[in-house]
C-alpha cells in the first residue's frame, strides 16, 4: 500500500493526459516519505457512463481513492493527503479553469485483519539498493 485509484469521466480525455496523471500521484506519494516505495500502485479508470450535477452537458469529475495500511496517525494521514491533493489540484489548474470541473479525493484505511497481500518487489527495490 498505498493503491490509488482514479475515477474519471470520459470527457476528460481531451483534456488530461491521464498517463501523465498517474505519474504526478505517484510523484506526490513518494514526496510524503511516508509510504514504502514498492507498495505504491496508481490506477486509472475512465467512466464512459455518468451522471453529474443537473445532468448539463460538459460537466467532468476526476475522483481518487487512496487506500493505505494501518499504522500512520491522523496528522500524519492529512499532511500527506493534503500534500497528494495539492499537487493534482494544480496540476490540473488548466482544468478547473472551465468551471465545469469536480476534484475529489479520499483516503481509506484497510483493516489488517481482512487485507491480504504478497509483494516480493519490496525485496527487489532492497537488493538493487544494497547492489547499487
Amino acid at each position: 500500500m498505498p493503491h490509488f485509484t482514479i475515477e474519471y469521466s470520459a470527457n476528460l480525455d481531451g483534456a488530461v493526459d491521464i498517463s501523465a496523471l498517474c505519474e504526478v500521484v505517484r510523484n506526490a506519494a513518494v514526496q510524503t516519505g511516508i509510504f514504502p516505495l514498492g507498495g505504491i500502485r496508481v490506477r486509472a479508470i475512465r467512466c464512459e457512463h455518468y451522471a453529474i450535477a443537473d445532468g448539463r452537458a460538459g460537466l467532468s469529475f476526476l475522483d481518487i481513492l487512496l487506500r493505505i495500511g494501518e499504522g500512520r496517525s491522523l496528522e500524519v494521514r492529512q499532511n500527506a493527503g493534503a500534500h497528494i491533493f495539492d499537487v493534482v489540484s494544480t496540476h490540473l489548474d488548466n482544468v478547473f479553469a472551465s468551471g465545469r470541473f469536480a476534484l475529489s479525493f479520499d483516503m481509506q484505511i484497510n483493516d489488517s485483519t481482512t487485507s491480504w497481500k504478497r509483494n516480493p518487489i519490496h525485496d527487489l527495490l532492497k537488493a538493487e539498493a544494497n547492489n547499487g
